[in-house]
């Protein structure tokens, strides 16, 4: 029993290892190429799943792109210049770590922009004062300076 256990750890250990979705027939020859083309699978986002890098999707697009990165970095490509190749064709969104430019200032400023209209629309609700509550009339005062037992008959 305590072998069954054992085992059942040890896969559960191991499963994040082999969830991993690059293919053994991605994988380049040269181990130090394909650590650096590791790399850059992480750090490029997948078009289609859009919140896991190329590197943990099973998409058909990355799968496109991590060859992509491989047949880049087998023709000379430095890192920079692997990556830039497809950002040229797809843009920053498949950067997992975007540059702030023009293009996504409102997404890297949307946060604390959001924070900061919620912090002055809090404020400004607990700084207004509410409407004042009506006067009583002389029949109400009258009836509310009564002990309590003759409230109790009514008016």
């Amino acid at each position: 029993m305590k072998r069954f256990f054992f085992m059942l750890a040890l896969a559960l250990c191991l499963a994040p290892a082999a969830a991993r979705a690059v293919l053994p027939d991605e994988m380049l020859a040269d181990h130090a190429l394909e650590k650096r083309a590791e790399a850059l699978d992480a750090q490029l986002r997948c078009p289609v799943c859009q919140g896991e890098s190329i590197a943990d999707s099973n998409a058909d697009l990355a799968h496109d792109l991590r060859l992509l990165v491989r047949q880049r970095l087998l023709k000379g490509d430095t890192d920079a210049q692997a990556v830039q190749y497809i950002v040229a064709r797809y843009g920053n969104f498949v950067l997992m770590d975007p540059p702030l430019d023009r293009d996504t200032a409102l997404l890297w400023a949307g946060p604390a922009i959001i924070l900061l209209a919620a912090a002055l629309a809090g404020w400004n609700f607990l700084r207004s004062n509410p409407a004042p509550a009506p006067e009583l009339s002389a029949e109400e005062k009258d009836f509310l300076s009564r002990p309590d037992d003759e409230r109790a008959k009514g008016p």
